[in-house]
């Protein structure tokens, strides 16, 4: 994965954090408290702007030691933790299907893999 790349899924993963935010903070929040699941939404939301913003670093990093290829798993890695834990929670919080509840774990591991992969490159700096 390019620098360019994983700085524009950065931006991607962060306008898209801040719109699903808004929605659930003012447009479904009566339907999220009355289904208990606010804080989980929220949880979600927090996740995927975490890893938004440590994209972004990676992304920097990335452009300036471009020899540090593994960065591009650390993106990879990341990406499909974000898409398989927030994602699985934002359908789990809209839907009610409690069974995506057993999906939302590997995207756990797919977020640490990530930062054990960085802190694997991270020797190379």
């Amino acid at each position: 994965m390019t620098a360019r790349l994983i700085l524009q899924l950065a931006a991607l993963l962060g306008a898209l954090g801040v719109g699903i935010g808004a929605f659930g903070a003012h447009g479904l929040r009566k339907m999220l408290e009355a289904s208990g699941r606010f804080e989980t939404f929220e949880t979600a939301v927090r996740y995927q702007f975490y890893h938004a913003l440590a994209l972004l670093a990676v992304g920097i990093l990335l452009h300036v030691k471009p020899e540090l290829r593994s960065l591009g798993t650390v993106a990879w890695l990341w990406l499909g933790g974000v898409l398989v834990f927030s994602g699985s929670l934002y359908v789990l919080c809209l839907t009610g299907i409690t069974k995506l509840g057993a999906v939302t774990p590997i995207g756990g591991v797919l977020l640490v893999a990530g930062w054990i992969v960085l802190l694997l490159a991270a020797r190379h700096v």
